[in-house]
């Protein structure tokens, strides 16, 4: 079974005229096309328009959504780590939304009354709130300045700056999971290459030494949610991130 463009379009909420760039950048071409001229699509293009949709809801740009789709990295493996980290979004953000709906019962409650508002149980006003792993806390300790430097540099950019450079990141991780998962040596030129692109781009907010950088890459296998952002693209990467990062030190740092 095919379905038109102007079909796919209706279901899915993507207007024709960005299924129609799809097509021109080789994201997303149609099963066939119609002596009318006319894009047709089959179930597996469906099943890729999805898959299109739901990284683009996790701020992956287009590049490196092509990336994942055409690479041998396993994409269900992909998928179902974002799936789990939605659940788990949802999960807290759920949590804190009772919070914030239990404080304001509190605060009108005590208003009504004209009365201070007494907290009944204090601990329930920080439900849902995430606090700084241990990993993030020692990085904050062992370096005070650079992580000052890095919060400052952070604030100040825009939001397109943002979003270029967790492309940018992204695209990186994904370039090294290819190496991974082709079972390149971390200290091969090409990965070393991509190190290096790594800490360049991390000199945009502060400069590393050696030992701050092996730092980093340590904090990348032990901080539950960095290890998480590497391993939803292939498991095993932070780790691999870590020991190509480590000979980057030792070779270009010391």
């Amino acid at each position: 079974m095919a379905w038109s463009i102007a079909e796919v379009a209706r279901m899915s909420k993507v207007t024709s005229r960005t299924l129609r760039h799809y097509d021109e950048i080789g994201l997303l071409p149609p099963a066939w096309i119609g002596s009318n001229g006319h894009r047709y699509y089959e179930e597996a293009d469906l099943l890729r328009l999805q898959q299109i949709l739901l990284m683009r809801e996790l701020g992956l740009g287009l590049r490196e959504i092509q990336a994942v789709l055409d690479s041998r990295l396993d994409q269900v493996a992909v998928l179902r780590e974002h799936h789990q980290r939605l659940l788990a979004e949802r999960d807290r953000l759920e949590t804190l939304a009772r919070t914030v709906g239990r404080t304001i019962a509190e605060l009108e409650e005590g208003k009504d009354k004209g009365e201070m508002t007494k907290i009944n149980k204090p601990e329930n006003l920080f439900d849902g709130f995430q606090p700084p792993s241990e990993a993030e806390a020692e990085v904050r300790e062992r370096w005070p300045q650079a992580w000052e430097q890095s919060r400052q540099a952070v604030d100040a950019m825009t939001a397109e700056d943002t979003e270029s450079w967790q492309r940018e990141v992204t695209a990186q991780m994904i370039r090294m999971a290819e190496f991974m998962v082709a079972g390149t040596p971390v200290s091969d030129p090409a990965v070393q290459a991509e190190v290096d692109a790594n800490y360049q781009g991390i000199c945009r907010f502060w400069t590393p030494s050696a030992a701050a950088y092996r730092g980093v890459g340590q904090t990348y296998v032990d901080d539950p949610r960095m290890r998480a952002n590497f391993d939803k693209i292939a498991d095993g990467l932070a780790v691999y991130q870590r020991d190509a990062m480590t000979v980057y030190a030792d070779a270009r740092l010391s």
